[in-house]
């Protein structure tokens, strides 16, 4: 069992930043890839990116390219998401969420091979 409890979010204008954490419980953090997922009101969830187990492999979604950085710290079970030049189409509600992965490299955007989901946090970004 993994608990993800992110941490973060918040308001402010476009091209600002924001750096949401998302802290996990056990022993066993660098065994699963990292992702991070949003959803806006009235839109379905959307993919924005994920991590390897060793932090060695990175995808990023076509939206946050060259503007999102993801990391990880596995000796302190958190993977965090660095947002820069946030535009008002990023407000989000943003939910990190672990899948077990079967090599150090692994990742993934599939949000239904993502197992444990955190509670969410909200980031809005005003214009």
């Amino acid at each position: 069992q993994v608990q993800l409890v992110e941490s973060g979010g918040g308001l402010v204008q476009a091209g600002g930043s924001l750096k949401l954490s998302c802290a996990a419980s056990g022993r066993t953090f660098s065994s699963y890839c990292m992702g991070w997922f949003r959803q806006a009101l009235g839109k379905e969830r959307e993919f924005v990116v994920a991590i390897s187990g060793s932090g060695g492999s990175t995808y990023y979604g076509d939206p946050v390219k060259g503007r999102f950085t993801i990391s990880r710290d596995n000796a302190k079970n958190t993977v965090y998401l660095q947002m820069n030049s946030l535009k008002p189409e990023d407000t989000a509600v943003y939910y990190c969420a672990a899948a077990p992965a079967w090599h150090s490299n692994y990742v993934e955007r599939a949000a239904r091979k993502y197992e444990y989901w955190g509670q969410g946090t909200q980031v809005t970004v005003s214009s």
